[in-house]
Formats: C-alpha cells, structure tokens, sequence
C-alpha cells in the first residue's frame, strides 16, 4: 500500500510515515497529537471530526489521509492568529455555546466554511448550513447565536 511522507496541516509541512488508506482523523490525533479534532461517531453522521480541506469543511473519520496528500488541511488548533482567537472561537466563548465541548471543533471549522460560502447568513441559513453537525448538549440556539456574532465580525478563516 502506497505511503503518505507528508501533510500540510495548519500552514505548516509536517512528516509523516502513515500507510494512504488510513483516516485522516487517525492521522492527526495519533501521529500528529492534533486531538483537537474530536472522534465521535465515526461514521461520517455526527460531524464531530470536520477539518478544512482546501477551505472546505471535510469530515476527517471518512476521509483517507491518501486523499488529502498536497492539499491544504486546517484544524482548530491552526484557526488562532498571533495569539488572537479565530472570530468564530471567540464567538462561541461569547455565546457560551459549548458544555461539554465535544462537538465544539467541528462546528466552528463547519461554521468556517457556511460563513465563507454566506458571509451574512440568515438564521435560517445558518440553521440549514450547519445540518449534520450534531450537539448532544443542544446547545443548538447559542450556536447559531455564536454563527450569527461572528458573520458580523469578519468569521472568515
């Protein structure tokens, strides 16, 4: 099976030794030490895992790290700029738009990629953007209250 040396994650080359077919989830969490991307269900349902992937929200458990060899991955961990939370963190801290903080990644790297595609989303269209990404809290209205906050300040990775 073919070998994958090397990911470009969070604007930086890193070396890596992974066999292509592994996920790429595994990939950061395990040989990265990237544990900000959450494993939840597994399957692709929960969302949990989104990474961005060329700017596009990708959820990493179903994604092979063979397919992403090249492109440009980004993970909650490189949202932060010279120590100044990404607007989407800090609107979620704002909002309290977390309790556990499971789910919490993926939905900002997902609002990430609404809120480059709709800059200034309706809640409507906020609601309809982030299908699929799933709070077992629900804390569902703090989330597109945070969504909301920062389309208002530039969310935009």
């Amino acid at each position: 099976m073919a070998r994958i040396m090397q990911l470009d994650v969070n604007g930086a080359k890193r070396r890596i030794d992974a066999d292509a077919g592994r996920t790429l989830l595994s990939v950061l969490r395990d040989d990265l030490d990237l544990t900000g991307t959450k494993y939840g269900c597994g399957e692709g349902q929960c969302a949990a895992c989104t990474v961005l992937i060329d700017g596009q929200p990708t959820k990493s458990c179903l994604t092979k790290v063979g397919a992403v060899a090249g492109k440009r991955i980004v993970t909650i961990e490189g949202l932060a700029r010279e120590g100044e939370l990404h607007p989407l963190q800090q609107a979620f801290l704002d909002a309290e738009a977390m309790q556990c903080g499971w789910c919490t990644p993926g939905m900002i790297l997902g609002a990430v990629g609404l809120l480059e595609r709709t800059p200034h989303p309706s809640d409507a269209e906020i609601v309809s953007g982030m299908n699929g990404h799933i709070c077992r809290c629900g804390t569902y209205p703090r989330i597109v209250a945070a969504i909301r906050q920062a389309s208002k300040k530039g969310g935009r990775v």
